[in-house]
């Protein structure tokens, strides 16, 4: 984040345009990162804790393959997502599917223990390091003005394509209106020959497919660190800001706190430090004291 000085109207509109794309990009790739919590919390009914694992891992592995074995970054991406798709596959075969049935805060915290069981696998194979990951151009593009980095424009503008992809996907392809059929109601979707534990495993595969984007394109941005594994807790705002169940949730909600965080960062640091790490919280605090279910989320009526 950069604070600027800004003197004259002209100059205040063009640091606040170039905040506000700024934020823009970066929300992109959380409401890319929240669909992924999104799905397995509407399929499963479970939080996974272990997202900004799923996004560290890709990272690395992305990193590994084109700088350590000299692949270019295509064929790099494209290895990452066939990883990811095995690993999505392995948790939910080998961890969660054998704990069908069971309480959900059991279930909850297995994926608390993943985290620590993926961030130590990371920490034995690559150590603590944070490693530069350079793939996109460095020289920033001026759009009447407005300076910003062409690793900014190609991260919103690969998670655009992606979220519509994924919403086009779950309207008009069978195998998404299986997974929304699941997510309504498990048990009427299986009495129409629906296997509930294979959407659960497609639920898992995108859900990691989508978070080692993430982590690709943040990586780019600041480096590939164990550190990447505190953007899951970084992206949830966004999902709890649009809805834990929804999917146009997440995605605005993932916009709207990229950009909260940014224009807080630009306007409120120099006032007062660090401010954006908290400020899109204190939003959401105020958004859940008038909206317990987001601003999105369907609110369950139980009659007794």
């Amino acid at each position: 984040y950069q604070t600027v000085v800004m003197n004259g109207p002209i100059f205040e509109e063009a640091v606040f345009m170039q905040f506000f794309l700024t934020g823009l990009s970066m929300g992109s790739i959380y409401a890319l990162v929240a669909l992924g919590f999104v799905l397995i919390y509407k399929s499963t009914s479970i939080l996974n804790l272990a997202q900004g694992e799923f996004l560290m891992v890709g990272a690395y592995i992305c990193l590994s393959i084109t700088l350590d074995f000299g692949l270019n970054f295509i064929a790099s991406f494209l290895l990452t997502m066939v990883f990811s798709v095995l690993l999505g596959l392995a948790v939910e075969r080998l961890v969660l599917r054998p704990l069908i049935g069971e309480p959900i805060i059991s279930v909850i915290m297995v994926t608390l223990g993943l985290t620590y069981i993926l961030r130590g696998l990371v920490i034995m194979v690559w150590g603590n390091d944070i490693r530069q990951f350079n793939i996109f151009p460095q020289q920033p593009l001026d759009l009447w003005g407005v300076k910003i980095a062409y690793l900014y424009i190609w991260s919103m503008g690969i998670s655009l394509v992606l979220l519509i992809f994924f919403a086009v996907f779950f309207k008009y392809a069978r195998t998404g209106v299986f997974m929304r059929a699941v997510a309504d109601h498990q048990t009427a979707a299986q009495s129409m020959g629906i296997s509930v534990k294979r959407v659960f495993a497609i639920s898992w595969c995108i859900a990691a497919v989508v978070s080692s984007i993430g982590g690709v394109l943040i990586g780019n941005i600041g480096g590939v660190g164990v550190e990447l594994s505190h953007f899951g807790l970084k992206v949830l705002p966004a999902v709890i800001f649009g809805g834990l169940d929804s999917i146009l949730g997440a995605i605005i909600g993932g916009l709207v706190v990229g950009v909260l965080e940014f224009l807080s960062a630009g306007y409120l640091d120099p006032f007062i430090p660090a401010i954006n790490e908290v400020f899109p919280f204190i939003v959401l605090v105020l958004v859940l004291m008038i909206k317990p279910h987001g601003l999105f989320g369907i609110e369950e009526i139980e009659r007794v």
